[in-house]
């Protein structure tokens, strides 16, 4: 099967793919920040530089797109065109989550995964779970 789009096309729509300030990743923060916690944002000097950092706590929180991470869920799609690349791709994106999670605990931090799926809207966790969730983590009763 070919693309639907001529490489011009696709090439703009991959750039277009933001990293950082996602929708869900926004979702998360907005969140935190009604619930009081103060956090910082994808500190370089943490291994796979986390989404949102909550040094007070120890707690670092990744919001995972569920394509880009390889989810096992109804939003993960191989793509049918430069599947070996893709298969790759993921795949190491993968490897560096596991290792990132691992040097992340034996610094001392606790890891926290959001995936994209659990953030829209046909199975969208609401704010008291995603506090219950993390005051759990961090043993605080919020």
């Amino acid at each position: 099967m070919t693309d639907v789009h001529d490489s011009i096309t696709r090439s703009k729509n991959m750039a277009a793919i933001r990293s950082t300030d996602t929708k869900p990743e926004l979702y998360i923060r907005k969140i935190l920040y009604g619930a009081g916690y103060r956090y910082r944002l994808h500190v370089k000097k943490l291994p796979g530089k986390p989404d949102i950092v909550l040094k007070k706590y120890n707690l670092v929180i990744f919001v995972n797109g569920c394509f880009w991470h390889g989810h096992n869920c109804e939003l993960f799609k191989l793509p049918k065109t430069r599947t070996e690349f893709w298969k790759n791709k993921i795949h190491k994106n993968k490897t560096n989550d596991t290792s990132n999670t691992k040097k992340l605990i034996d610094l001392g931090w606790k890891v926290k995964n959001i995936w994209e799926c659990e953030i829209k809207k046909e199975k969208k966790i609401n704010g008291e779970q995603i506090i219950e969730d993390l005051s759990d983590l961090i043993n605080l009763n919020v």
